[in-house]
């Protein structure tokens, strides 16, 4: 097999991508890297995939059927690996549970690999660094460093880019005898670690601020992206909807301005209510199988509110993907593609900012042996 291909006089590094969902990140990353491998284990999120990324190299199996031997060489590796156990919306089980615990078959097929990728990046709610006081991040922290990398995480919220709010944890590994451009790396926190990755580095060994430009502020809006014709629900789901809404809440909505809010259904205090925002933003896309519903929204119509979902295109607005981008199969399949993606625009300002940088620093590197450090079971 040959050794990944760093050569400056290559248009774009190579890349793998594994939990590779709809292809939002193999989207943003276009302009940069090149896939040469991709993979995930959902029909479904398959088919959105296939429709979008024609004649990509897309392999539909389980992780755990992935031989490292088999892939092809290649600059980076990405994995958005299963967040169920991680989620505060999920069961709490950690980074070992069966989910979220797929991480360390990711690292078990790099170590099967003849040629290690210098430059890794994974991606996972921000309970990664936050849950376990840090834990969990940290046994990942430890099982890269093992294998030779530096590591940092940084927490990015999609709301800086889009009318979302999204914060999700971003893991970049570096090979540790690449030659890091100064301009990559800060002396301390910047705007991307909050105090839970504060607290999840302190004491870590191989540790590295990376260092990210501030995005511009945008100024789109949610309701700039909806659709305020789209149908909404009969007349007595609405008011079954309406009828769970917090009196404050519904006092705020009464004095709203904005032709639509969105919330979720929760449960307080024993009961379900449906709560709101007003801000123009928002909540974080979620889907059944994260341990959450789908987010709603409050239309005003006709001088009455009305309820209905997010429309999956809607949802493909929020993560930042182009209207081009074709959503095949139902409205839940769709919705579902979109909640358990990432946000196109993050990606994208982390792979022009900082992966694609790191990757031209490795382009003098031997390309590294797999080792087979171990990895928790």
């Amino acid at each position: 097999m040959n050794a990944p291909n760093l050569s400056p006089r290559s248009s774009r590094p190579t890349f793998t991508e594994f939990f590779a969902g709809s292809g939002l990140v193999s989207l943003a990353l276009a302009p940069f890297f090149q896939p040469v491998w991709v993979n995930d284990i959902c029909p479904k999120k398959a088919a959105v995939y296939r429709a979008n990324h024609e004649g990509a190299p897309f392999r539909l199996e389980s992780i755990v059927d992935v031989r490292g031997a088999d892939l092809p060489a290649a600059t980076l590796s990405w994995a958005s690996f299963p967040c169920q156990d991680l989620s505060l919306a999920g069961n709490g089980a950690g980074i070992r549970a069966k989910r979220s615990g797929l991480a360390w078959e990711w690292l078990r097929v790099i170590d099967e690999m003849r040629h290690r990728p210098p430059v890794l990046a994974a991606e996972n709610v921000a309970g990664l660094v936050s849950a376990h006081n840090g834990g969990h991040y940290r046994a990942l922290h430890q099982a890269l460093t093992e294998r030779g990398y530096l590591v940092g995480a940084m927490l990015l919220d999609a709301v800086r880019w889009l009318p979302h709010s999204r914060p999700r944890v971003f893991v970049v590994a570096v090979d540790r005898r690449a030659a890091i451009p100064s301009s990559l790396l800060a002396d301390g926190p910047t705007w991307a670690h909050n105090p839970a990755v504060c607290r999840a580095a302190n004491g870590l060994e191989h540790w590295v601020w990376w260092r990210l430009p501030e995005p511009a502020p945008h100024r789109t809006t949610l309701s700039d992206l909806l659709d305020l014709a789209a149908p909404c629900h009969d007349a007595a789901t609405s008011r079954r909807n309406l009828s769970l809404i917090p009196e404050e809440h519904l006092r705020r909505l009464q004095q709203s301005p904005l032709p639509a809010v969105p919330g979720y259904k929760r449960t307080r205090h024993g009961r379900q209510v449906l709560e709101l925002r007003f801000d123009d933003v928002a909540g974080c896309l979620r889907t059944p199988a994260g341990g959450s519903s789908r987010q709603m929204l409050v239309v005003r119509r006709d001088d009455a509110w009305h309820t209905r979902i997010l429309t999956p295109r809607e949802a493909a607005r929020l993560m930042g993907a182009p209207d081009s981008f074709l959503l095949p199969g139902t409205n839940s399949d769709g919705y579902k593609a979109m909640g358990d993606a990432v946000a196109a625009p993050v990606a994208a300002h982390l792979a022009e900012h900082l992966l694609v940088k790191l990757a031209q620093a490795c382009a003098g590197l031997d390309a590294p042996q797999a080792s087979g450090a171990s990895s928790p079971a």
